[in-house]
C-alpha cells in the first residue's frame, strides 16, 4: 500500500488538530494564569496551519 501527498496531508492535517485541541486543552484546563493564554494562541497556530493542509490536500 503506497502512500501519495494527498494522504500524508490527510494525516499531517489529522495530527495538527489533536496536537491544537490538547494545546488549548492545556491553556483552558491546566494553566491559569498568563501561560494559558499562549498555549491557547499556539494551539489556534497550530488550527491555522491544519487549514492550509488540508487546503493543500487537492492541489499537490
Amino acid at each position: 500500500m503506497g502512500m501519495n501527498k494527498n494522504t500524508v496531508l490527510g494525516y499531517a492535517t489529522l495530527i495538527m488538530i489533536i496536537v491544537g485541541l490538547s494545546l488549548i486543552a492545556l491553556g483552558a484546563f491546566r494553566y491559569d494564569d498568563v501561560a494559558g493564554y499562549g498555549f491557547a494562541a499556539v494551539g489556534i497556530g497550530f488550527f491555522a496551519i491544519a487549514w492550509v493542509f488540508n487546503a493543500l490536500k487537492g492541489r499537490v
